[in-house]
């Protein structure tokens, strides 16, 4: 692909408390050249930080249950909010971070406070990560944590029929392919899918994946590492659609989705033609593309304006989805 125009991210940030984040961040935050010493920046990026307050009253229990067909166990971590009503709507979320970095307690906060704000059960699960594990082991671990949560749904107070899927970034991508591996399956029932800016296009061939190499945000080069790792021996063979769900040529019958990304991101091309494919085969998307918005900008500058009314769209979206 030719004439495809760099995006300056910093000087199309939506405001000046963007600029400010961007400016905080390391210069090679998100170079995956080296995975294991971007896995060692990033832990250390986080060292020193204040530790967000959780929401008071909500309980976590972390639980093991069995790996798919054999694999090995997985860990579960469940958000309850106190005085929670049986039975309640639940939430299966899915960490980001490219498919080789981060883990279900950086999320923890998040998913504590979704689960006061939702009035439901968040269960989040800790995959393995790629290149040690790449597909179908963090496909497979998802799968088992979901197939658990909807075989114990009475146990744990939820409601069988309303049970979501949700990820940001890489958690977005697997949380599409979740969602097309339990249709095809025969389930676990999803009646939702919540996709925050997913990674859906192995395939980097859209102009937004050409546009970004800010190696501070999630970048092009960064893109193509984590893609090569998750897929391993399947790099320039038929890739399956669980893995990439871009490429399906079916997506009937998957339950409604929601789709938010920034139009600075790199995958605001694939994350739009995505929803596009979801409403031509007839499945309900709802998408929103916020102008000025990096990759995971809601979360670096959270008390912006924009951060602000994401949040509120968000939540009105996935309180409407999880409903009695």
């Amino acid at each position: 692909m030719t004439d495809v125009p760099t995006i300056d991210v910093h000087a199309r940030a939506a405001d000046d408390l963007h600029r400010v984040v961007l400016d905080f961040l390391p210069p090679d935050l998100l170079d995956l050249s080296d995975i294991e010493a971007a896995r060692s920046r990033i832990a250390g990026l986080g060292e020193g930080a204040p530790v967000p307050e959780l929401p008071a009253g909500v309980g976590i229990e972390v639980v093991s249950v069995p790996g798919h067909d054999g694999d090995p166990d997985v860990e579960l971590r469940i958000y309850r909010p106190a005085g929670l009503v049986a039975p309640a709507p639940a939430l299966f979320w899915i960490h980001g971070g490219g498919m080789v970095l981060g883990s279900a307690e950086m999320d923890e906060a998040g998913c504590a406070r979704r689960a006061e704000a939702y009035g439901c059960v968040v269960v989040s699960v800790e995959y393995r990560l790629a290149p040690e594990y790449p597909y179908p082991a963090p496909m497979h671990d998802c799968y088992a944590g979901l197939s658990w949560l909807g075989a114990n749904a009475a146990d744990l107070g939820v409601d069988p029929a309303r049970i979501a899927v949700g990820g940001a970034s890489a958690g977005g991508g697997l949380a599409a392919g979740l969602a097309l591996m339990a249709r095809d399956a025969g389930g676990p029932d999803i009646c939702f899918q919540f996709l925050v800016y997913p990674m859906l296009d192995h395939r980097n061939v859209t102009p937004s994946s050409h546009a970004i190499h800010d190696p501070r945000v999630w970048n092009r080069a960064a893109n193509i590492a984590g893609w090569a790792a998750y897929l391993g021996d399947l790099v320039g063979g038929d890739v399956p659609a669980p893995a990439s769900p871009a490429v399906a040529t079916d997506l009937a019958g998957l339950p409604p989705a929601y789709i938010n990304v920034g139009d600075l991101d790199l995958f605001v091309d694939e994350d739009i033609a995505y929803a596009q494919a979801l409403r031509h085969a007839g499945v309900a998307c709802e998408l929103h593309v916020y102008p000025g918005a990096f990759h995971a900008s809601n979360n670096f500058a959270a008390d912006s304006p924009l951060s602000q009314r994401w949040t509120a769209d968000e939540d009105d979206a996935v309180r409407r989805a999880l409903g009695g």
